[in-house]
């Protein structure tokens, strides 16, 4: 397979990459955290590509990026009163969201009952995330090797396993974002990244 590369500025990207992705391709873009590669979320033939062009092992779930919290309900079966708290603070933004899963995405998504949902704080993500639905991305990196922040990192990774490369230039976070469970009665950090656990329990009122 030949990887293309296209600057996310050209007015041929995004139909390009939605072409791809309708297709059942796998596009890789930039977000405010590292670069991430992703498919349709309900393809589910195309989100099991993502393990296989990744070396990720299986049982490992893919996060869903939305290109807004209008369209949470599409993806997840029900929305907790603290993920709306946290979702109206700080999405779009690096924060992700554990909550159940909706009953229609595939099992290659999540095996459980639960899906990782976040907002991503770039401009070129959002507009192909609102043109293209939403999309399981996960890190655009081989498993286990490092997460990229430039297409050239991605390149050097992924080439020749996807279909389309999106380069924005650098991503300006470079760490993975913060993972909030919150199917539960409290909140549980599963991963802290840029936003830490003292301002998400600041924002929900709760005793530190």
């Amino acid at each position: 397979m030949k990887t293309l590369v296209l600057p996310v500025s050209s007015l041929d990207t995004l139909p390009r990459a939605l072409e791809i992705l309708r297709g059942g391709g796998l596009v890789a873009f930039p977000t405010d955290t590292v670069y991430g590669v992703g498919s349709l979320a309900f393809k589910a033939a195309a989100v099991e590509s993502i393990y296989a062009a990744k070396n990720r092992p299986n049982e490992k779930a893919i996060p869903v990026l939305l290109g807004g919290a209008e369209d949470l309900a599409k993806v997840v079966a029900s929305i907790p009163p603290m993920a709306l708290t946290l979702a109206a603070r700080f999405w779009p933004g690096p924060l992700t969201l554990v909550l159940p899963k909706h009953p229609d995405l595939p099992e290659a998504v999540s095996a459980t009952a639960t899906v990782g949902v976040r907002v991503p704080d770039h401009p070129a993500a959002r507009r192909l995330l609102q043109a293209a639905g939403p999309m399981a991305v996960t890190s655009a990196n081989l498993s286990g090797h490092v997460s990229p922040s430039t297409a050239e990192e991605v390149f050097e990774q992924l080439s020749g396993r996807i279909a389309l490369i999106l380069d924005g230039g650098r991503t300006p976070g470079g760490v993975s974002s913060t993972v909030v469970d919150c199917v539960g009665a409290e909140p549980k950090v599963l991963r802290e990244g840029p936003i830490p656990w003292g301002e998400i329990a600041r924002v929900l009122g709760l005793e530190l």
